[in-house]
């Protein structure tokens, strides 16, 4: 009866893998969506700080993961020079991309957005030597299609907008390089090294970063803040989902990759419209339901496709795979540090 069990455990162990990593992927996309209610929400009350919004979601990255690292008492396994690097993308990259709600519309910001995908292929085949099959390119861009569609619609229906929709438009390109750059250093440090690390080293410098930007860039918009209660809750709110937000991408880093990552955070906008509905009792066009369908459709087909991909390498390939020698290479050097 054992043997029965664990014969179909190991039979439907890849695809209870799948279904997690996807289920992971829309706890990720939920949380952006309450990060970005929570900055729409800061925006209606008049507070222009993107980088302060930022500075407290490194804050509580660096005290709950810099904790964690002062009691391990292990030495950096990344020298930190490349950690600065990483906070700085990550910093300029949300700030590029917030400030832009300034400049252009939100269907146009959202749309620019998913450029994030493209970026990370680049970066992913250049960088990290990823491979994508053809079935992957397809489920991307069933996704990017998916989420297309409803923000076309919404656009021929409101009509663009925006003070300087070209400016804007370039500085959500920009700043999704940026973010792509950060979460392709991400999936390198995660899947090779150590996550809490990465995680904490983010923490520290982003919010190393955050400081001097906003003693450069935001320390008049802050005076100007009439603060109260609402602000204090919305910066709260922010906080909290952008933590839970950075807490969890790495393990889909791990579990993936960037690539998927960032498909899966396409569902943030539908997320976003069951927000709305919940507390602005808004009527949803049926649009987007059908947009949901595709982009879970293009998830499950990218998800399936490198799942296969990566079934066909181990088999050509050495069954130890190279990050389980990374990892026994890392633990002889903590071995060798400790006796010296």
């Amino acid at each position: 009866m054992d043997s029965t069990r664990v014969s179909w455990w190991k039979k439907h162990e890849a695809v209870f893998r799948l279904l997690f990593v996807l289920l992971l992927g829309q706890l990720v996309s939920f949380s952006l969506a309450m990060l970005n209610f929570s900055a729409s929400f800061l925006a209606e009350l008049g507070v222009d700080a993107p980088l302060t919004q930022s500075f407290f979601t490194y804050l509580s990255l660096a005290s709950v993961y810099g904790a964690i690292m002062l009691y391990r008492r292990h030495r950096l396994l990344v020298p930190w020079y490349y950690y600065l690097i990483l906070g700085f993308a990550d910093v300029q990259g949300n700030y590029l991309v917030n400030k832009a709600y300034q400049y252009s519309s939100i269907t146009a910001v959202t749309l620019l957005d998913c450029s994030t995908i493209p970026w990370v292929i680049i970066l992913t085949w250049i960088f990290l030597g990823t491979r994508y099959s053809l079935w992957q390119y397809v489920g991307a861009a069933i996704c990017v299609l998916g989420l297309g569609l409803i923000f076309l619609s919404g656009a021929l229906e409101t009509g663009g907008g925006g003070s300087k929709p070209i400016l804007g438009d370039f500085l959500v390109v920009a700043g999704t390089l940026f973010l792509a750059s950060s979460n392709v250093s991400q999936e390198f440090c995660v899947k090779r090294k150590d996550l809490v690390e990465v995680i904490s080293m983010l923490g520290v410098f982003g919010f190393s970063v955050s400081i001097c930007e906003i003693a450069i860039l935001e320390r008049k918009s802050l005076e100007s803040i009439q603060w109260s209660t609402d602000i204090i809750i919305g910066f709260a709110g922010y906080a909290l989902s952008s933590f839970s937000f950075y807490v969890l991408v790495p393990f889909v880093l791990r579990l993936s990759g960037a690539a998927l990552c960032n498909l899966s955070l396409l569902t943030a906008n539908m997320w976003a419209v069951v927000i709305r509905i919940f507390f602005y009792h808004q009527q949803v066009n049926w649009l987007y339901y059908l947009c949901f369908i595709l982009v879970v459709v293009g998830l499950v087909i990218y998800a399936k496709a490198e799942k296969d991909t990566k079934s066909s390498s181990l088999e050509n390939e050495n069954p130890n795979g190279d990050y389980q020698v990374l990892d026994e290479e890392s633990a002889g050097s903590r071995d060798d540090a400790t006796v010296a």
